[in-house]
């Protein structure tokens, strides 16, 4: 393999970039080109005050084989090598390289980041890495050859609801008391004549939709708190670049027509990944958010996602719908 460090994301061809991880273990929205491109034109939306990009491609046979997304900062007084999305936005991180190639992947990526222009680091710490990713295994093993120090963690978890059936079959298996709450309170907004529930068309002009999105977000003062300028301008570059490329899955609950919850997913792979909600204070009465949930797994079941990623947090609403745990891991390597 031959790496090379980039100092710019254009100096990697955006389609390439995508369909090398499509191909990958890292196979998600957060990996994808024109996720992490934005990300980094304001370090996590103002998460980082300052860091060194280290982008590093390989290269072989004139294929790109492998992509590092990586940069360093301060982090727990070091010089930490962390992966592009770190930490608090992006759910799910990894290298961006087939399964079959990572070992000799991973390996030269740190023999040439030893011995290139990549800067001063005396630690690897990369967060929110999927429990189920051979990159863990394969960093432990890289780590223990060098005779460097490895610890591994568990992060947070990610409720995750399997869907394999109808709505009705989901709700078979969920607690029983839960199921009756969710069609009791679907039900009487149903039959109030007055809730409607609007998913937004994927070639809709999403500028004002996104106002609609963040006005209900903000209702909750801990998110109008986090959607700071900075943050604004971030997820909002990354929601559009969601749109442009076909995943984005935006839906809102309306009362006599009148926007009351939102629900902003990705549309990707097969599945809906959760990213974030707003919910009005008024009408309550009709349970907004939880009918807006209610009506978000419907879709999934009647449009064949198999499956309901809420991602990131242990809120208890997540396993009230039937979330059940798998988890991010955090992976550090610390030089001796």
């Amino acid at each position: 393999m031959n790496f090379k460090l980039h100092k710019d994301f254009s100096e990697i061809d955006s389609k390439s970039w995508n369909t090398l991880v499509e191909q990958s273990i890292a196979d998600t929205p957060f990996s994808r080109y024109e996720y992490l491109s934005e990300w980094w034109k304001t370090l996590g939306g103002g998460e980082w005050t300052s860091a060194e990009l280290i982008l590093v491609s390989a290269m072989e046979n004139d294929q790109l084989i492998g992509i590092a997304p990586l940069f360093i900062a301060e982090h727990d007084d070091q010089q930490a090598l962390m992966l592009l999305g770190s930490i608090e936005i992006s759910d799910y991180l990894d290298l961006i390289v087939c399964e079959a190639d990572l070992p000799r992947f991973l390996s030269g990526l740190i023999d040439f980041l030893g011995s290139s222009e990549a800067g001063n680091w005396s630690a690897i710490d990369w967060y929110n890495l999927p429990d189920c990713s051979p990159t863990l295994a394969a960093l432990k093993t890289e780590a223990g050859r060098r005779g460097w120090n490895y610890h591994e963690e568990m992060y947070r978890p990610t409720p995750r609801i399997a869907l394999n059936g109808s709505f009705e079959e989901y709700l078979s298996r969920i607690d029983k008391k839960q199921r009756h709450e969710i069609r009791r309170k679907m039900r009487r907004a149903d039959e109030s004549g007055r809730v409607k529930f609007v998913v937004v068309d994927k070639n809709a002009d999403i500028g004002p939709e996104l106002e609609s999105f963040f006005h209900l977000m903000v209702q909750d003062p801990h998110k109008a708190e986090f959607l700071h300028e900075v943050m604004r301008d971030q997820m909002s570059n990354s929601i559009r670049a969601a749109h442009e490329y076909g995943y984005l899955w935006l839906a809102f609950l309306e009362v006599d027509g009148v926007r009351a919850a939102a629900s902003l997913n990705f549309d990707y792979k097969n599945k809906l990944w959760g990213y974030n909600s707003g919910v009005s204070r008024d009408h309550m009465e009709f349970s907004p958010g939880w009918v807006l949930l209610g009506h978000t797994i419907q879709w999934c079941c009647e449009n064949g996602r198999y499956e309901f990623d809420f991602m990131r947090g242990d809120e208890e609403y997540k396993y009230r719908f039937g979330g059940v745990n798998k988890y991010v891991m955090r992976a550090k390597v610390a030089k001796r």
